[in-house]
């Protein structure tokens, strides 16, 4: 199959799924907090985040975040301290409960009401690959008009929903040319 690579990397060839680097910048574009959780002000910002409604508390609920109320009571007033096990799930909750709660206004960002986004493509690193395995793959640029399907996967943190929405949305007008991108350096959105 020409679109997917059997054994990326044999010859030297460095370089990320597309997809992944796609959902980075989709990472950058929600605004996650900054301050890693494991410092006591970047918990507390997404205790506050997670619980400040009680639609809020119901999203993070359903997330997978397990302790009671009286534990996050006792984490806000400084009384307890989360174990690592917990810091982890805090972190997992927040960022899929964020991820929801910024999809919508995403998705009508990159959409723009049909218009699209511009996205750069950097190819895969070949500088430690032979010169007769070079493959002739280079920068290129293209306005995506669709991305439903790829937020909607960024949601859910389906990575095969997104490999499949990076074929099948992204990189698809790019032509016959397409799967050399399936492997890239780097993704820019210009939203």
């Amino acid at each position: 199959m020409p679109d997917r690579n059997m054994e990326f990397g044999k010859f030297g060839a460095r370089g990320i799924k597309g997809y992944e680097a796609a959902a980075r910048q989709l990472d950058q574009l929600a605004g996650f907090i900054a301050t890693p959780v494991i410092r006591r002000r970047g918990m507390m910002a997404r205790l506050n985040y997670l619980t400040r409604t009680p639609h809020a508390r119901a999203a993070a609920r359903a997330c997978g975040l397990t302790v009671s109320e009286r534990t996050l009571k006792r984490w806000a007033e400084g009384k307890a301290t989360p174990s690592r096990n917990s810091l982890a799930q805090l972190e997992a909750a927040y960022r899929q409960v964020r991820r929801h709660n910024v999809a919508r206004h995403l998705l009508q960002r990159l959409n723009r009401q049909g218009r699209g986004t511009r996205v750069e493509f950097h190819p895969l690193n070949q500088s430690q690959v032979e010169r007769p395995r070079h493959r002739d793959v280079g920068f290129r640029t293209l306005n995506v008009r669709h991305w439903d399907r790829m937020v909607e996967a960024w949601v859910e943190g389906d990575d095969d929903g997104m490999d499949a929405a990076w074929f099948g949305d992204i990189t698809a007008d790019l032509g016959s040319d397409y799967g050399a991108y399936e492997y890239v350096m780097n993704v820019g959105f210009a939203a």
